[in-house]
């Protein structure tokens, strides 16, 4: 059996802090989501080891005792999998591993669902890794969560019927497209008395109409008449908290983009804190003119030709 290099697994370098942990895992969980690589085994299997990965380093004590656990890896397996030799001492290192981890897929077995190194390092199954036989996690469960773009960047909540629970789920601002929320013990009863399995929320942000999301950032497109654009001017922009006045200085190429500070959606998380929203200037030019109109214009015209030279 093979030691598994969680670090690897994730991208990341030993030192990395759980935030970098955590973003990590967000990615590669997106990237390697089943809804996304339907029938694609490997994806499947590389979804699994993100997810046994994250199991271990996104939380700080186990992290620390897996961190420990690679130093001593070799004399451990010597040892057997019950926690007698440990760390070249009898009964040192780990006394009982606490752990309650589940396969992410349910598998509906006894096991846990993940690797051979996970089960015997980390308990599960009937080889008990270093806390000896414990009754197995209940199933996990997983649902699709859909919201717009007004309700991730307010934060908002839904009902949501999953194996006859109805359980109210609620967001917080800034939440983003892909982004996986854990309920802990709201998944399948676990048999023999053990802990119940936890539901996984996949959070669907939908297409906005009028905004593109990249990130916390936003961009819109903004209709500037031709007049506004070639002497300056104001202009109401609609942003996710209401219009605000935007100024359009004089000689406003079309296509130009200019930026709000702050317009744009809140940092999951901190929501005191936003990022900006950039609107992309479209200058609209007049399809029909009066005679009037056409005149001025065609003076327009002559007093910029003399002016050439």
């Amino acid at each position: 059996m093979d030691y598994k290099d969680y670090y690897k697994i994730l991208g990341v370098d030993k030192k990395a802090p759980q935030a970098e942990i955590k973003k990590a895992y967000r990615a590669l969980a997106k990237k390697y989501h089943p809804d996304k690589n339907k029938g694609d085994k490997e994806a499947e299997e590389k979804f699994k080891d993100v997810s046994e990965a994250y199991e271990v380093l996104g939380d700080e004590e186990k992290r620390k005792q897996y961190d420990q656990l690679g130093a001593n890896w070799r004399q451990f397996q010597q040892g057997g999998a019950g926690g007698q030799y440990y760390g070249g001492q009898p009964g040192g290192g780990f006394r009982g591993y606490q752990g309650d981890f589940s396969d992410i897929f349910g598998s509906g077995g006894g096991g846990s669902g993940f690797s051979d190194f996970f089960e015997q390092f980390f308990g599960g199954g009937s080889r008990g890794g270093f806390g000896g036989h414990r009754p197995a996690k209940g199933q996990d469960y997983q649902a699709d969560m859909e919201i717009s773009l007004q309700e991730a960047y307010a934060g908002t909540s839904r009902l949501l019927n999953v194996n006859e629970q109805q359980l109210r789920i609620t967001t917080k601002p800034g939440v983003s497209d892909g982004q996986v929320l854990r309920i802990k013990g709201k998944g399948a009863p676990a048999p023999g008395g053990g802990t119940a399995g936890d539901l996984y929320i996949n959070v669907r942000v939908l297409p906005d109409p009028h905004f593109e999301r990249s990130g916390d950032d936003l961009t819109t497109t903004l209709p500037v008449d031709m007049y506004t654009a070639i002497l300056g001017g104001e202009a109401q922009v609609p942003t996710m908290s209401g219009l605000v006045r935007l100024k359009i200085p004089a000689g406003t190429q079309n296509g130009k983009t200019l930026r709000l500070r702050g317009k744009g959606m809140p940092h999951y998380g901190h929501a005191s804190q936003h990022g900006d929203l950039y609107v992309k200037i479209e200058v609209k030019l007049p399809t029909s003119l009066s005679a009037e109109e056409r005149d001025l214009l065609e003076r327009l015209r002559e007093l910029s030709k003399a002016r050439a030279f």
